[in-house]
């Protein structure tokens, strides 16, 4: 199992980036996914969350209405669309594997993470 994320960078406040995290190793279809992200000094804060099918997405209350959680099955590809960006966005962003669904929106548990990709918001 492998996860691959790309697509951070540094932006200003206002900004947008579209990060992506590509799966291989398994059958990506079959499994939820989730983004994570750790700000520096902090613990992981969970973002956001897709079934397998991609037809219901979560998001924590901090990112609601700002970012956008999607999939492409048929490239093995999940995405996080990324907008009007706060410094407080600064993080480690991580996809990660839902094992298992421990409450829809607000637990899970993982079993496979990537490596990581750096968002850094700053003027």
């Amino acid at each position: 199992v492998q996860l691959v994320e790309s697509g951070g960078g540094m932006v200003q406040p206002g900004g947008s980036l579209r990060l992506s995290c590509t799966a291989s190793g398994f059958t990506f279809s079959s499994y939820a996914m989730s983004w994570v992200r750790q700000a520096p000094g902090k613990g992981p804060e969970w973002v956001s969350a897709i079934n397998s099918g991609g037809g219901s997405t979560y998001y924590a209350d901090s990112v609601k209405g700002r970012f956008t959680i999607s999939r492409d099955n048929a490239k093995n590809t999940l995405y996080l669309q990324i907008n009007s960006l706060k410094p407080e966005d600064t993080a480690l962003y991580y996809c990660a594997r839902v094992s298992r669904t421990v409450l829809a929106g607000r637990i899970y548990e993982y079993d496979y993470w990537g490596q990581g990709t750096q968002v850094t918001v700053s003027s």
